[in-house]
This record gives C-alpha cells, structure tokens and sequence, in this order.
C-alpha cells in the first residue's frame, strides 16, 4: 500500500482473528466471508487503521480497528466513481451516470461512498427506492458559496437524492449547508464535529 488509507476507502484483509473477543456474531460472518471494512473519521493509533464493519442489518455496524499490515487490498471511492455501469442498473447508477459528466466538469477529484459504495465494490443488494446516493468532493482549496450552490442546484433535478460531501484538508462538509449560506457549518473532522465558519482554514483541523 502506498498511501496511508482516508476516510471511505474500502479496505480488504480484516479477518475474524482481528476482532475483539466481545464482538458480535454478524460481524465475525462479515469478515469470515471475505467482505471489505470501511475506513472512518477517527484519530489514528500506531500501526492500527479505524475501520467500520458493516452487516446486513441497518443496525449492524461495529466500529472497530484493523492492523494497516493487514490490509491487502485498498479500492477508493474515487475507484468506484470509475466502474462501468451495465444497461438495466437501477435508478442509482442512472443518477450515477447523470452525475458524471457534471463533476467531471469541476477538474476536481471526486467518488462514491455509503451504500451505493458497498453495493458496487461487493455485489451485494444494499440499495433500496429512498436510497441517497453518498458521494465526496475533494476540495483542497475553498469552493465558493456561489458555485457551490450551482452545483447543489444541479444535483437537484437528479432522479434520486443526493448526498454529496466536501472533503476539505480539516474534514468534510455537507455539500447542501455550505451552499446555504448558513455562518457556521458542522464539520466532520477525525476528533469529531464541530462548528466553524472556515472548514478550508488551517486552524479548523
């Protein structure tokens, strides 16, 4: 691996070994079925990666840590952003295709995350009608007020919801509240949310 993994990534490797001896069923069946875990926001530990698991169940998640030795396997939703799309996909990879050429046009990297993220990378029916679509934007530098609210305008006339998020060098934002033009947005930052009015300053991290 030749980066350290970022929030969303989805990682394969975790085994059952890996898990805390209180931790539930589902998820040993999770990681025995060789399924991947997601990265999440969190403070990082020596040698160790924060990692969610996910299981059938809306209920079932466990957040958890993983050994970064033993990740085999690192797929980016910048990745997922890429796969091909089949004719006779669900509405969410209609919407998908919609979406491509519109962020495309931003020069700006950008991926899918959530459910549809877990869908593409495993094959597994995840998705349901009132699904959100979850995707990330990187910015590294400030997205205007008034562009971003273009792009939130754009999105709207979309065939499903989407929930697209900033990823700024402190965190990430909520697309839909940057554009409101609201004086403090919540920022998810690795030591958790909090309310700036800059997520793109250097002190908001």
């Amino acid at each position: 691996m030749n980066r350290t993994p970022r929030p969303h990534d989805l990682l394969w490797g975790m085994t059952p070994g890996h898990l805390p001896g209180d931790a539930p069923v589902w998820a040993v069946e999770v990681l025995a079925a060789g399924l991947p875990v997601v990265v999440r926001r969190a403070p990082a530990r020596n040698g160790l990666v924060p990692v969610g698991i996910r299981g059938k169940a809306r209920v079932q998640r466990l957040a958890t840590w993983m050994p970064a030795s033993a990740i085999s396997r690192v797929l980016s939703p910048e990745a997922l952003a890429c796969t091909p799309l089949e004719p006779g996909d669900d509405w969410v990879w209609l919407a998908l295709a919609q979406i491509r050429p519109l962020l495309d046009r931003l020069g700006l990297d950008w991926g899918v995350t959530g459910s549809a993220a877990w869908q593409l990378a495993t094959g597994l029916a995840v998705l349901h009608p009132d699904s959100d679509l979850d995707l990330l934007l990187r910015t590294p530098d400030c997205l205007g007020r008034a562009r971003a609210a273009q792009l939130l305008a754009r999105l709207e006339f979309l065939p499903c919801r989407v929930d697209l998020q900033l990823e700024t060098p402190a965190g990430a934002i909520a697309l839909r509240e940057w554009a409101s033009g609201a004086s403090l947005v919540m920022l998810k930052a690795c030591d958790g949310p909090r309310l700036v009015a800059d997520p793109w300053w250097k002190e908001a991290a």
